[in-house]
C-alpha cells in the first residue's frame, strides 16, 4: 500500500509539471495554431538556466526562486523574439513552421551542449522545501508536495487570466475574429506574442523547478516534448482543462507504466492517445477545428 501511495504522489507531481509544459504548449497551439516543436527546448533551456543560477556557474550564487523567475522570464523573451522575427513570417503555413520550429530544437540542443557540455548537471531542492510530511507511517517529500501546489495555483491563475479578465477577453477575440478584433483597436500581433512568451515562460519554469527531481542533460528536451504532445491531443489543444486532467491521467500512466510494465510503458503510454485521435480527435475537453 505504501508503495502504490507514494508512486501517486510522485505521478501527480509529474503531472503538475507536465501541466506547466503542456498549458504553454496548448495556449500556442489552440489559440495560435503554431505547431512549436521548440518547446521541449524551453523546457531544458530553463533547466539549463536555473542549474546556471542556483549552481553559481556564474559566480554569483542566486536564491533558487529568484533564479526560476529569471530563468523564465530570459526564456519568455527567448520565445517572444522567435514568434515576431520567424514564426510572424509564416502564418497559415503549419508545415514550414514545424520545420522551422523543429531546425531551432537542433540548434537550442546543440547551443546548450556547447555551453554547459555532455554531463548531467543536478540542482539541489530549496533549502526551505528539503524534508518529508509525514502522514502516520507514510513519508512524503515536501518539495513535491510544493510542486503539486504551485501546478494548482498556476491552473487558477490561468483561467482566471483567460476567462475572467479583459485580456483574456481580447485573446479570444484576436483568436476568434482577428480581422475585427483589429478594427476595434485590438493589437492582436502584440497579444500574440504575449501568449507565446507566456507559453514559453511556462515551459522554462517547468523545466527550472522539475530540475531537482529530474536533473538537467542533453536530452531532455526529447524526452519531454512527446509527453506534452501526448498531453494536448488527448485533453485536446487550447483547453487549460484539458491540459491539466490530461497532464494528471499521462503522469498516472506514465510513472505506474514505468514502475508496473516498464517492458510495455511506452505501449501503455501512447494507447490512450490513438484511441482519442480514433474516437475524439478533437480531445476530451478540445472544441472541434474543422
Amino acid at each position: 500500500m505504501t508503495f502504490y501511495l507514494v508512486l501517486t504522489v510522485n505521478s501527480i507531481t509529474f503531472g503538475g509539471l507536465l501541466f506547466l509544459l503542456s498549458s504553454g504548449f496548448s495556449l500556442i497551439f489552440g489559440l495560435m495554431r503554431i505547431p512549436n516543436l521548440t518547446h521541449g527546448s524551453l523546457f531544458m533551456l530553463g533547466a539549463y538556466f536555473g542549474a546556471t543560477f542556483v549552481g553559481g556557474l556564474l559566480g554569483l550564487v542566486f536564491n533558487f526562486w529568484i533564479a526560476a523567475l529569471l530563468g523564465a522570464i530570459l526564456v519568455a523573451m527567448f520565445g517572444a523574439a522567435l514568434e515576431r522575427l520567424l514564426l510572424r513570417r509564416l502564418p497559415g503555413q503549419p508545415s514550414a513552421q514545424v520545420l522551422v520550429t523543429l531546425g531551432l530544437s537542433f540548434m537550442v540542443a546543440d547551443f546548450s551542449l556547447m555551453v554547459w557540455g555532455g554531463d548531467p548537471l543536478s540542482v539541489q531542492t530549496p533549502d526551505s522545501l528539503v524534508g518529508f510530511v509525514r502522514l502516520g507511517p507514510l513519508a512524503f517529500p515536501l518539495y513535491r508536495l510544493a510542486i503539486i501546489g504551485i501546478a494548482a495555483v498556476v491552473a487558477i491563475g490561468l483561467w482566471l487570466l483567460l476567462d475572467r479578465t479583459r485580456i483574456g477577453a481580447m485573446i479570444r477575440a484576436g483568436v476568434d475574429d482577428p480581422d475585427m478584433a483589429r478594427v476595434v483597436g485590438i493589437r492582436v500581433s502584440q497579444l500574440f506574442t504575449t501568449v507565446f512568451a507566456l507559453g514559453s515562460g511556462l515551459a522554462a519554469f517547468a523545466g527550472i523547478i522539475g530540475a531537482p527531481i529530474l536533473s538537467v542533460y542533453p536530452g531532455l528536451d526529447q524526452d519531454m516534448l512527446p509527453l506534452a504532445l501526448v498531453v494536448v491531443i488527448i485533453g485536446g489543444s487550447g483547453s487549460l482543462l484539458g491540459s491539466f486532467f490530461g497532464s494528471i491521467i499521462i503522469g498516472f500512466i506514465y510513472n505506474f507504466g514505468q514502475a508496473l510494465l516498464p517492458e510495455l510503458a511506452y505501449f501503455v503510454l501512447f494507447l490512450p492517445m490513438l484511441l482519442v485521435l480514433l474516437f475524439k480527435p478533437q480531445g476530451l475537453f478540445g472544441r472541434f477545428v474543422p
